[in-house]
This record gives C-alpha cells, structure tokens and sequence, in this order.
C-alpha cells in the first residue's frame, strides 16, 4: 500500500511564501483554506471569551462592529457582519430590546434604518475589543510592523475584491 508523503502540521513545516517548495496538497496552498485556517487560529479560544459574556458569535460582530462606528443602515452592517440583511434586521431588534442597539430612521430616507450601539452594548463589548486585540497581537507577534501591515491591506484588498451579488454569499 503506498503511502501518502506527510503534510505541514504547523506554519514551520508549510513552505516559506515564494519558497521552491510546492504545497503537497491542494488545501495547503489554497486561499480559502489557508484564510479559514488563519481565521479559526484567531477566533478558536477568542469564542470562550465571547460566549462568556452572554453573546452569540454573531451578537459579537455587531457590537464589534458598531462600537466605535456612526450608525449604519442594516443592510451595511449585514454586509459588513458577514450575514444576509434579514437575519440582522431580526437580530438587531432582539438586541435593541435588550438595550445594546438603538434604532431609528434614517433621517436621508425614513424607509432605511439605522443602528448604533448605545452605551450598555459599548460597555459590554469594549472587554471584547481589548481581548481580541490582545489576541491578534499574539497570533501575529512573529511577523514584523512591516509585514503585519501590508498582511491587513491585502486582506482587506481581497475583501473589497470579491464579486458583488445581489445575494450574500454568508450564512446567517
């Protein structure tokens, strides 16, 4: 029975970027994977902290997101949450009633709204803020200034790259 040569188990056993060596499988070398990889790497223990204050992963990344930000239509923060515009409609009228949002009309167009965190959600998610930032901050300790910049800006290239649809490719 032949046997399949081992794969890298750690970002030391993975060739260097630009290295000679090719990936032995499709996934080591696949962005996709490596991106949900790298994201399962950051947010598996961050998950505890974020259930241990009372939130759901998704209650995480609106509170996350509207912390330090103006108020954004709901159609906005679906996008930027990575979820579909019903889900957080429903999701931040949960969150209001629980004192964490605020909602009101746009005042540009009253068919919109928008939603802000008020200062109970700030309170309850700024903790957060800071751990996760600890937490990036260790993750990323073995890459220099230089690289863990340009790092963010091609993630975020790559963010602002993908395909526009009507239809949001996330789940809720």
């Amino acid at each position: 029975m032949k046997r399949r040569p081992a794969t890298p188990r750690s970002p030391s056993d993975a060739p260097a970027l630009g290295g000679a060596a090719a990936p032995r499988r499709f996934v080591d070398g696949y962005l996709g994977y490596l991106l949900g990889q790298a994201n399962h790497a950051l947010y598996k223990e961050f998950d505890a902290h974020v259930r241990a204050a009372g939130l759901s992963s998704i209650e995480w990344r609106v509170l996350a997101t509207l912390h330090d930000s103006e108020p954004l239509t709901v159609s906005r923060l679906a996008h930027e949450v990575l979820s579909k515009q019903p889900t957080v409609t429903k999701l931040a009228r949960r969150m209001a009633d629980q004192g964490w949002l605020r909602l009101e009309a746009d005042p540009a167009d009253q068919r919109r709204t928008l939603v802000a965190a008020t200062p109970g959600g700030r309170r309850l998610v700024q903790p957060l803020v800071e751990r996760a930032r600890q937490q990036e901050a260790e993750l990323l300790r073995m890459l220099s200034a230089r690289d863990k910049a340009a790092l963010k800006r091609l993630l975020a290239s790559l963010a602002l790259a993908r395909p526009s649809s009507k239809q949001s490719a996330y789940p809720a």
